[in-house]
């Protein structure tokens, strides 16, 4: 029975789902953090090892000789030195799929909140502000109807097809860009390039994979390609955005409104430069964190060590 550790399993498990079907692959140590200090000490005998965001670079990886399988509890693996991995013979494998339906929620529970304010328009009618009004109704920020609109993705991969499918029941068009020149599975999606994703675009929604090609494509000069009236959905990876042009298109109206699931650093320090911009809202990294996404997360990621041990690894992102 391999020897298993899990590095920092408190956010994907704070304790509402059992880590039992992972259990039942090896011999089991869960711990919920795991500092710089702690790290070699903790995972030195393991053969396989489960980290969400803790970070796995050469210098550790080097000092880990039992090592052969890293397992994410994430689809993204941006925290994990892959290259050194293969060179090292660990294979590296990501959870795909397993946040898809909660992530699209999210997306639109961002977008319906920066247009139809209902927190700002509840909040007023708490403080007496219907009570004490002379109409029947009033609305104090403007509202925009989704139906006719455009919604561009960029990432057109598991995420973004439910997310066009949302966009779809709402009765908006959709356009998408995606890394392979293959056509959208689904005929209402038309494939663009980004010229066209950044100028027909109401609402642009951000799902690809961040990379070094990628890295700050969110800036100044595609900001100023958008229009004035549109809004920007970040539940991708926080490096898509330059954060100090966005908060420039935000103050000065370049766009109207962001919401973002994700920035740079996470957690973000006290001052971080978008923290109070005009019509941008923020929420924790959470959009993939609905119990029953997490749910079918360790799922996968227990038949990730299955199919390893048998000889038929799956979900390899270092081949």
């Amino acid at each position: 029975m391999p020897k298993i550790v899990i590095l920092d399993g408190h956010v994907a498990n704070p304790g509402d789902i059992s880590w039992d079907i992972i259990a039942q692959q090896g011999s089991l140590k869960i711990y919920d953090r795991t500092t710089d200090k702690q790290l070699i000490k903790r995972a030195k005998d393991a053969e396989v090892i489960i980290v969400n965001k803790r970070t796995l670079n050469q210098k550790d990886l080097v000092q880990l000789p039992n090592l052969k399988l890293i397992c994410t509890l994430a689809t993204g693996y941006n925290n994990i030195d892959v290259k050194a991995a293969k060179t090292l013979g660990i294979t590296v494998c990501n959870a795909v799929g397993y946040s898809s339906p909660s992530v699209a929620q999210h997306v639109f529970a961002l977008l319906l909140e920066l247009i139809n304010r209902v927190g700002l328009h509840n909040a007023d009618v708490q403080q007496n502000g219907w009570a004490n009004s002379v109409d029947w109704c009033y609305w104090k920020s403007p509202m925009m109807e989704l139906s006719g609109k455009t919604m561009g993705i960029y990432g057109y991969g598991k995420i973004g097809q439910k997310v066009a499918e949302i966009a779809l029941a709402f009765g908006m068009k959709v356009i998408a860009v995606r890394r392979s020149n293959r056509a959208a599975a689904n005929k209402r999606v038309q494939i663009v390039d980004l010229a066209t994703l950044w100028k027909k675009s109401d609402v642009i929604s951000l799902h690809a994979p961040l990379t070094a090609n990628n890295e700050g494509i969110i800036n100044g000069s595609t900001l100023s390609q958008m229009k004035s009236s549109s809004y920007l959905i970040n539940t991708g990876r926080g490096g898509l955005i330059n954060e100090q042009d966005l908060k420039i298109a935000l103050e000065t109206g370049q766009i109207a409104g962001a919401g973002l699931d994700v920035l740079s650093q996470e957690p973000p320090p006290k001052d971080h430069l978008l923290l109070g911009t005009p019509n941008c809202l923020i929420t924790p990294h959470h959009a993939w964190a609905t119990k029953e996404s997490r749910t079918r997360l360790i799922k996968i990621v227990s038949e990730n060590i299955k199919a390893f041990l048998e000889g038929n690894p799956q979900n390899v992102v270092n081949k």
